[in-house]
């Protein structure tokens, strides 16, 4: 598991390897993960787009980029949280994994200032690591 807290954000990343969805003869390598996003604070905060930076084992860039996560703009007023699973596919058994959320403070001012954006950090730096080529495993950093 990685975990980061950022402003009163804390963001937690659980993956797994999902050999069901993988073909590893054609070097495809499937994995899950499984974002946890808390608010911590004393505001209302909501989570407004996501940036993924994505490498596999040969240096391979993917970018994901987007407003909010699986369709939805979560509102978190303090103490609560938000959870979610994706995915990802690599062409190797090694990757790592980092990325961004933009955030905003208090549900009454949702205009983007300097002063209401926060930047929560999910460096979830994982790592796709096997073994047996046949099996890879995750190993968080």
């Amino acid at each position: 598991m990685s975990e980061a807290l950022t402003e009163g954000v804390r963001v937690k990343v659980e993956s797994r390897y999902l050999p069901h969805q993988s073909t590893p003869a054609n070097n495809r390598f499937t994995f899950a993960y499984t974002v946890t996003i808390t608010n911590e604070g004393d505001t209302t905060v909501q989570l407004e787009s996501r940036h993924w930076i994505i490498t596999d084992g040969r240096e391979k860039v993917e970018e994901v980029r987007g407003e909010g996560v699986v369709g939805e703009k979560p509102v978190l007023r303090p103490s609560q949280s938000f959870k979610y699973t994706s995915g990802c596919r690599l062409e190797t058994t090694f990757g790592t994994m980092r990325g961004t959320y933009q955030m905003k403070r208090d549900e009454r001012r949702l205009e983007p200032t300097s002063r209401g954006v926060l930047e929560a950090l999910a460096r979830a730096q994982h790592r796709f690591l096997a073994d047996d080529p046949l099996t890879p495993h995750f190993l968080h950093l």
